[in-house]
């Protein structure tokens, strides 16, 4: 169950590092669009890897988030699987969890 745990906190943390990249390529494709009128042909070669470099970049950004929905269905289908075969099992580990949280809130 530990491995659960620790697979889903990679995955959040994936689909952090995802988002914040996302973000860091679009902030990059308004510097390109904002410095287009800029002329110079050392600029233009500048912009021309950049830009190839982002849809490098955008590529592997594409292939993992596909891998990460992948995992996270497959996570999602092996719970569902475990929880339909263990129902009992599945009831004491969220009694259990629910017991801890309820003690860890109480000695606020």
């Amino acid at each position: 169950m530990n491995t659960a745990t620790g697979s889903h906190t990679t995955d959040v943390t994936k689909e952090k590092l995802i988002s914040d990249f996302k973000v860091v390529v679009a902030d990059a494709e308004a510097l390109l669009k904002a410095s287009a009128g800029q002329g110079g042909e050392a600029l233009a070669a500048v912009r021309t890897r950049v830009q190839e470099s982002l849809k490098i970049a955008k590529d592997k950004m594409l292939d993992a988030e596909e891998e990460l929905l992948a995992k996270t269905k497959e996570a999602a289908r092996v719970t569902d699987e475990y929880v339909h075969d263990h129902p009992w099992h599945a009831v004491g580990i969220a009694a259990g969890v629910g017991l801890v949280i309820g003690l860890l809130i109480g000695r606020r």
